[in-house]
Parts: C-alpha cells; structure tokens; sequence
C-alpha cells in the first residue's frame, strides 16, 4: 500500500509540473502515466465510494500540490532560459507512452466512425494554439467587479487541462489572457496577501467546480460510449504533442545550433525514459 501511494503521489507530481508548462496538458500525463481512468473514476465515485476514492486521490493531489510548489521558480526559470529544451523533454515523456496507449485503444475495437473520434480532438487541440490571444487582463487591487466573475470562469476551464487530455490549462489562460497574472499574483503574496489570497481563491474554487463537473462528464463518456472515447483520448492525445511545438514562441531561441543538440538528446532520453517505465509497470500489472 506505501509503495502504491509513493507511485500515486510521484505521478501526481508529474500532473502538477505539467500545470505549469504552457501547452502541456495535465490529463494527456495522466494518460501517458496510465491513471487516466482511475483518476476519472475516483473522482465521480467521490460520492458513492468516498474512503476508496479518498485513498486514491490524496496521494495525488499531495503530490500536485508539493511540485507545483517546489517547481514554480525552477521551472519559471527554465522556461526564460532554456524553454525549447523543456518542451523535448515533455514531448518525449509523452510519446514514450504512445505504444501502450495505441495498445489499449485498440482492445476495445475500431470502427469506421471512431475516425471522427480521432480528428475532431485532434483539430481542436491543434486549432487552439492559432487562436490569437487577449492582452493580458488587470487582476490587481481595484480590479472591476466583473472580473471576478471571470476569474471565476477561466478558473473553470483551466480545469479542463486536469480533466480532458491534450488541451493545456495553461495554454488556455494564455489565450483568454490570464497566465502572467495568475502567475504574478503568486508573486505578490509578499506585497498584496489578502488580495493576492483572494484572486488565487475565487480562481481555484473556479477550478475545483469546473474540475468536478467535467470529470463527472468524462466519466459518464467512458461508462457509456467507452470504445469513441478512448479513440477521442488518443487523438486529443495526439494533437497535445504537435500543439506542442506548434504553440511555441520560437523567437525565445537565441543559439539555434546548442539548443537543436541539446534538445534532441533531452528528447531522446526523456522517450526512452518514459517508454522503459511505461512498460515496466505494465509488466508489473500483469505479474499481478
């Protein structure tokens, strides 16, 4: 039972380090790490099964939570120096799991229509990143009355980057045009805490509605249209590593030639880090 829950909460880590990334999506880890719909799950069985469901969860939100805190400043600071390379490294643990995800899809069957299922996630993942984005909004002190309602709002479909795989929370926020504040009003707990305290808050009960409410939907999906949504998964899946490179600001490379290198070496080991570990535990399932 510990080493499950320490497996739980260093998968929960990686969710939460994901949330940080623009462009990378929360849920499409989840899938790469294989607790996709456990995750789906226990979240719409909190109800019915609360004690099973908590003991689950928790681990994983301990962990979200912790690398979330302990990676904001380092990944901040690595996405300013080296964003590119951060990027390969997400793309590789992500496609290092596509065989086995590939595998799965297809123990529940294929069928003509199931195309569909594959390019309409795909397109919209895709179509995201050409969406042009809103300049940044003020969320300081003194911020309207309405903004708040739409903190509420974008807080709800940040949500969605936890939820449904491939589209980024964070690439969302950057398009409505409220990354760097959310960002920044991390940094002004020193200077402005109760306001700071209370845009963060009314943002995240945002997200925890939002968060439940389209798990409840998935899971629903998963119950009753199983073999379209899985092949849905997949191309969301899909699209979330070309929007990857799609969505990136290639003018934040400065030495083209190093960073090229380094890249494709982090890219590399991070694939054949990710599909070593995919199917090790996938032999570990199946000895069980």
């Amino acid at each position: 039972m510990l080493k499950t829950n320490l497996i739980n909460c260093l998968k929960g880590a990686a969710i939460g380090v994901s949330m940080i990334i623009p462009g990378v999506s929360g849920g499409t880890i989840a899938v790469s790490l294989n607790i996709y719909e456990d995750l789906i799950t226990a979240i719409g069985n909190l109800k019915s099964e609360f004690k099973k469901s908590v003991k689950f969860l928790l681990p994983i939100f301990i962990g979200m939570v912790l690398a979330f805190a302990a990676m904001y400043y380092p990944l901040k600071l690595a996405l300013k120096y080296i964003p590119f390379e951060i990027t390969c490294v997400f793309a590789g643990l992500m496609l290092g799991s596509f065989p086995k995800l590939l595998l799965d899809s297809r123990k529940n069957g294929f069928k003509r229509i199931d195309i569909a299922s594959i390019i309409i996630p795909f397109i919209i993942v895709v179509g995201l990143c050409f969406i042009p984005s809103f300049k940044d909004v003020n969320i300081s002190t003194g911020m309207a009355w309405y903004q708040w309602i739409l903190l509420f709002v974008v807080g709800a479909l940040g949500s969605c980057a936890l939820v449904v795989p491939g589209i980024s929370g964070s690439l969302l926020l950057l398009i409505l045009g409220y990354y760097q504040p959310i960002l920044n009003m991390i940094s002004e707990l020193k200077n402005t805490p109760f306001h700071a305290i209370l845009v963060l808050g009314v943002f995240a009960i945002g997200m925890i509605i939002g968060f439940f409410t389209i798990a409840k939907l998935m899971k629903y999906l998963l119950t009753k249209y199983k073999r379209a949504t899985n092949w849905a998964i997949f191309g969301f899946f899909i699209g979330s590593i070309i929007a990857l490179f799609v969505s990136f600001d290639y003018s934040l490379i400065s030495n083209i030639v190093v960073t090229i290198i380094v890249s494709i070496i982090l890219f590399i080991v991070s694939l054949a880090t990710s599909y070593l570990l995919v199917r090790y535990v996938d032999k570990k399932e199946i000895i069980k």
